[in-house]
């Protein structure tokens, strides 16, 4: 089974400084059920990885409806 079948995610990229400033955003991003799964970061530059599965948003949307 391949990763994209039963999982999402999404890569941002930033500077340290504005990731220090994003705290409501990481916030919100739990909120709507990603996991902040890994940061790191090469020179100038944060990169960070949130993912959730697709039972998890299935389940989201049908708590939605």
């Amino acid at each position: 089974m391949d990763w994209e079948e039963v999982a999402e995610l999404r890569v941002f990229r930033t500077t340290e400084e504005r990731w220090q400033r994003l705290i409501g955003w990481r916030t919100e991003m739990r909120r709507k059920g990603w996991r902040l799964l890994r940061v790191g970061s090469v020179p100038g530059e944060m990169v960070a990885v949130f993912g959730r599965t697709k039972d998890e948003l299935l389940e989201r949307q049908g708590a939605a409806s």
